[in-house]
């Protein structure tokens, strides 16, 4: 068995270069399924640690594999994803992106660097350690149909099967050297909606020749509220749902009424069975509310990720590691949240723990939430990063 403080003094030893890999990640990023630099740059770190990998899968996605003795025992799958997002970052620090209009405000640097840290880890230790670790750099988390799901269609969950996976995240709500677990049902499902409305357009002055799509669509989004979250109908429902709508458009001017409204929104829930309800239930509103104004109305769902669950037995035991790792009072509870990842779909297949690792740090002023312009960590949290992922590994190969 190897010690936790081997380990902590190998992610220490490592820090200056995880530091190092994240600043040229972070100044680099890349859009969803657009990742080849930076697959190339993980692919040139990989070989340099020795490890063996095949790329390519999904284009810029990469597996690679670490035997320890008796390969067969056990195989854990740790999952880093690669995809920043379309923001345009306002920070000024020396490691700020470099590319225009894209940034890692996520904190999917982070995740790639510590399996990285933890490929060289293990590499170095595979002799003293049964079973075989894969690490898995994802594409495109941040956009449907996931890059989880792809790379799963194609294989790599298997040969050799995987046993467990783990996946951590970046947390700012979460003070840096702190990390947090959640058992069970953990995220979301998701759901893209879109509606098209159509009415008969015209001139505003003249209120007898149009039935306005605006009217209709703005009746459509009451009805919607009502009907699944006012106070009413949330008391009647058991399973936590969210509908919300972001978009709405329609191009009119002051004194002309479109023929169309486009809306686009957001459906989150926790219940496969009630998914498929709401789905029916979403068609059915949208449609008779439009006949009611004399217009129509059709809903396009675009199904996402699936919801995410932390397998109880997997979780525990990870939690418990993390406590021996970490001590007692850095591992906190989460509580259930509404927001979604694509690596429920990994969790639908294999026993998994996605947690949470603690990246904020409120007398430093690091406070910004992710998918913001300001998002930014404590770079402290990559020590705790690269070293507890590396600790969690090998206690699930124990």
């Amino acid at each position: 068995m190897i010690a936790k403080e081997r380990i902590q003094q190998a992610a220490q030893a490592f820090y200056e270069q995880a530091v190092s890999i994240r600043s040229h990640l972070h100044q680099n990023p890349e859009l969803s399924f657009q990742e080849f630099k930076t697959s190339a740059y993980i692919q040139q770190h990989l070989t340099t640690f020795g490890v063996p990998f095949t790329a390519g899968i999904v284009n810029t996605g990469i597996v690679a594999t670490i035997e320890g003795k008796n390969p067969t025992k056990k195989t854990v799958l740790l999952r880093a994803d690669m995809d920043a997002l379309p923001i345009e970052e306002t920070n000024t620090a020396p490691y700020a992106s470099r590319n225009k209009g894209v940034m890692h405000a996520c904190g999917h640097d982070v995740h790639t660097t510590c399996v990285l840290g933890a490929a060289k880890l293990l590499m170095e230790t595979r002799t003293e350690w049964e079973g075989t670790v894969k690490l898995l750099f994802q594409p495109g988390e941040e956009v449907l149909p996931g890059g989880a799901k792809l790379m799963i269609e194609a294989g790599v969950l298997q040969n050799p099967p995987v046993n467990v996976a783990l996946a951590q995240h970046v947390f700012p709500s979460l003070e840096v050297g702190k990390v947090g677990f959640k058992s069970g049902m953990y995220m979301a499902s998701t759901d893209e909606l879109y509606i098209e409305v159509l009415g008969k357009g015209g001139h505003a002055a003249m209120p007898n020749d149009y039935i306005n799509p605006l009217l209709i669509a703005s009746a459509i989004l009451l009805k919607i509220e009502e009907t699944f979250m006012s106070p009413a109908a949330k008391a009647m429902q058991s399973i936590p749902t969210v509908i919300a709508f972001g978009k709405i458009e329609g191009l009119g001017a002051t004194n002309v009424i479109p023929n169309v409204v486009h809306l686009a929104g957001t459906f989150r829930t926790m219940d496969e069975t009630w998914r498929q309800t709401v789905h029916q239930r979403l068609g059915e509103l949208v449609e008779q509310t439009a006949q009611h104004f004399n217009g129509q109305a059709h809903l396009h769902i675009k199904q996402g990720y699936p919801f995410l669950v932390n397998d109880p037995q997997v979780t525990e035991r990870c939690r418990l590691a993390a406590e021996h790792y970490l001590g007692k009072t850095n591992v906190v509870e989460l509580p259930l949240r509404m927001t979604a990842e694509d690596f429920a779909f990994i969790s639908q297949q294999v026993p998994s723990c996605f947690f949470r690792l603690g990246t904020g740090n409120v007398a430093k002023g690091i406070t910004a939430g992710v998918h913001t312009p300001q998002f930014d960590i404590d770079e402290h949290a990559l020590l705790t990063g690269v070293g507890l992922i590396t600790w969690l590994a090998l206690q699930e190969l124990s």
